[in-house]
């Protein structure tokens, strides 16, 4: 039998569907909830807007994390696992649903869910574009009105009962996570295991340029925090190196570099880079800067300045062998 609650937060009912399991669980910060959801209009067709289901994965929230939709939080909190419920809240608290479904369906749909969007809370960029490219959410936009949402509860894991991604930690935590990503990294290099490495060190400096993204540029905390990032780019790139993306290596190089011009180590790897993309000149550059800055790679950079000019010599000689056979007429039997 169905049963109608009030939740003691204004403009919002709750109908239990179906009973969960067990006692209430522990909606602690950094806990994650997982469930599936309905979203649906309050008309007499009660119109679906959304559904998880249809999209195949169950919605995830971190408790504490200002999810957009804030009365989402409230409503999962009073739920239990295994506990089907509808949920009739008012206008006051579904006026940036468009907003959030726009990026859920964003997601569904393999697009960057910011693709577009300024560097602004969720209410001015209501205010900066006048659709969200979908017509059903565009008419929410304008117009805010109840909503309807139907949710399962499927499990409530503490925050140490599961791997939290990075943009789910806190300071401290990220800050904990870095050394330990760092020597994960380092290890899997010991075995080989160059694209895992390389994963290991990017989480490791996303950690770390989270972090910097709230501190002032070149103050005390942002250059500390750059002085760990540094070594995690180089070692990312000797990863790249290895697995042969070189234009990825030149990229990340070229940016370490515009902040810190005389690290002979990211000179070093973009000459390396360049020279595997044949950029001769670049390479040699590159090479020589390496010299100039740090004297003991002089002999390093003397045995790939050599390796550097056998391979343009081949190369030149096997083009020049191709053009000539281009020129050549055609004996005809």
């Amino acid at each position: 039998m169905e049963e109608t609650y009030l939740l003691n937060v204004e403009g919002v009912r709750k109908k239990i569907l179906h009973g969960g399991q067990g006692e209430l669980p522990k909606f602690q910060d950094g806990s994650k909830i997982t469930f599936h959801f309905q979203t649906l209009k309050d008309d007499f067709e009660r119109t679906v807007i959304d559904d998880s289901r249809e999209a195949g994965i169950p919605m995830e929230i971190i408790v504490g994390k200002m999810f957009k939709l804030e009365i989402w939080e409230t409503l999962l909190s009073s739920m239990r696992a295994g506990e089907v419920a509808e949920f009739w809240c008012d206008a006051i608290h579904t006026g940036m649903y468009a907003l959030v479904s726009r990026g859920m369906r964003r997601i569904a749909e393999g697009r960057d869910p910011l693709e577009g969007q300024k560097h602004r809370c969720g209410m001015g960029n209501m205010f900066d574009y006048h659709s969200t490219g979908y017509d059903d959410l565009d008419e929410l936009q304008r117009t805010p009105q109840p909503l309807i949402f139907i949710m399962e509860l499927f499990r409530v894991e503490e925050p140490s009962a599961y791997k939290r991604d990075t943009w789910a930690m806190s300071k401290e935590e990220k800050l904990a996570a870095v050394p330990v990503l760092h020597s994960e990294g380092n290890r899997l290099v010991l075995r080989k295991e160059f694209a895992q490495a390389a994963a290991k060190y990017q989480e490791a400096v996303i950690c770390l340029r989270n972090l910097q993204a709230k501190e002032k540029p070149w103050e005390d905390g942002w250059l500390k925090l750059e002085s760990l990032v540094t070594p995690l780019v180089l070692n990312y790139c000797q990863c790249q190196l290895e697995l042969g993306e070189y234009y990825e290596v030149l990229e990340h190089t070229t940016e370490l570099l515009q902040k810190h011009n005389d690290n002979a180590k990211a000179y070093f790897k973009r000459a390396k880079a360049h020279a595997a993309v044949w950029n001769e000149r670049e390479a040699r550059e590159d090479f020589l800067r390496v010299a100039h800055l740090d004297p003991s790679m002089a002999a390093a950079v003397k045995k790939e300045l050599k390796q550097l000019g056998e391979r343009m010599r081949k190369k030149h000689v096997e083009d020049r062998k191709r053009y000539q056979g281009l020129f050549q007429p055609s004996r005809v039997p």
